[in-house]
């Protein structure tokens, strides 16, 4: 399969329980969260801009490394995955430098890039021994990424949560496999183990799960959001570019909750768009409006995320011995 060729040609991404990558959640996504991922044997990441003020981020990353360290140490027979840092490399984010020279300090092993490709920023990745993933909305951006030195891409398709795109993933994943062989993470409703192989048979190496981890004891969600996650369905996203300028998925009750009509929505503004403030709205992006994927209606409890990991680890095995079978 091309998930076990492309493994074992990216060092970091060579010791996965599951071919799943933990994707970054703005404000959710922190040290207790990744720390448990990785420890169960998936990619655990966060956005950068979670750690505030900045140099809380050197303190994150001190932890992550260590207490991953201590559990090699402790586990050789189960070493942990490796951790990744989201870089939003949007010219609004005003702190890339700053948290690229820490990402520096502690060798970061992966870095998930945002909203923009720098050729620098992977040349700087590539000279401490990381990583760059780039995530895409379509294959134009993608074919732009690999140029500009990334050496893998996050296929953002429809149905993902948060930021994310409007293609399908079949037509996503198949564009971009006609030119690009190097790994290839898919993103967008994968809440299951079976959408894990079907994410891998469509192509992809990995699947990009984000939703079901806001469901998760580790995650700083407040409780409202997480049960919002555990009762939604498919039918309650909403799909707007209102609250930072891109597009992106969003649970209705927490745009009702805004006091903002779901099925009327303006348009937002991509020039003033602004991490977190909503793009003046009085109900903030991402703390008051609550991104979410279509897939959530396949979680139905708040749980640690090792639990959840090893449900969709024996929920995959089971899927493949089904095809091996057939």
């Amino acid at each position: 399969m091309r998930y076990e060729t492309h493994m074992t040609a990216i060092p970091p991404l060579d010791r996965l329980r599951l071919p799943a990558i933990g994707a970054p959640l703005f404000i959710i996504s922190g040290p207790d969260l990744v720390i448990a991922q990785c420890k169960a044997g998936i990619v655990g990441a966060f956005p950068a801009l979670n750690a505030r003020p900045q140099a809380l981020l050197d303190e994150w990353l001190h932890r992550i490394t260590e207490e991953l360290a201590a559990w090699n140490r402790d586990n050789p027979d189960q070493p942990a995955a490796p951790f990744a840092v989201n870089q939003i490399v949007h010219r609004s984010n005003d702190r890339l430098e700053a948290d690229l020279a820490t990402c520096a300090k502690w060798q970061v092993p992966i870095v998930i890039t945002s909203l923009g490709a720098r050729e620098d920023l992977n040349h700087a990745v590539h000279d401490w021994g990381g990583i760059t993933l780039h995530d895409v909305i379509d294959d134009r951006f993608a074919r732009k990424a690999i140029e500009k030195g990334a050496d893998g891409l996050i296929a953002v398709a429809a149905g993902a949560g948060g930021h994310a795109g409007r293609l399908s993933p079949f037509a996503l994943v198949q564009e971009i496999r006609q030119w690009f062989t190097g790994p290839l993470a898919l993103s967008g409703a994968i809440a299951t183990g079976d959408a894990i192989l079907a994410a891998q048979a469509m192509g992809a190496d990995f699947a990009y799960i984000g939703s079901p981890f806001i469901a998760t004891d580790e995650a700083n969600a407040v409780d409202p959001y997480k049960q919002g996650i555990v009762a939604g369905r498919a039918s309650d996203i909403v799909y707007s570019n209102l609250f930072t300028g891109v597009h992106g998925n969003y649970l209705r009750q927490s745009i009702e909750a805004a006091g903002l009509d779901p099925e009327n929505l303006p348009e937002g503004d991509l020039k003033t768009m602004n991490f977190g403030t909503g793009n003046g709205a009085k109900a903030k992006a991402w703390r008051d409006i609550w991104g979410s994927g279509q897939g959530i209606g396949a979680i139905d409890a708040v749980e640690p995320a090792a639990v959840r990991i090893a449900r969709m680890a024996d929920q995959y095995a089971a899927a493949r011995a089904r095809l091996c079978a057939q």
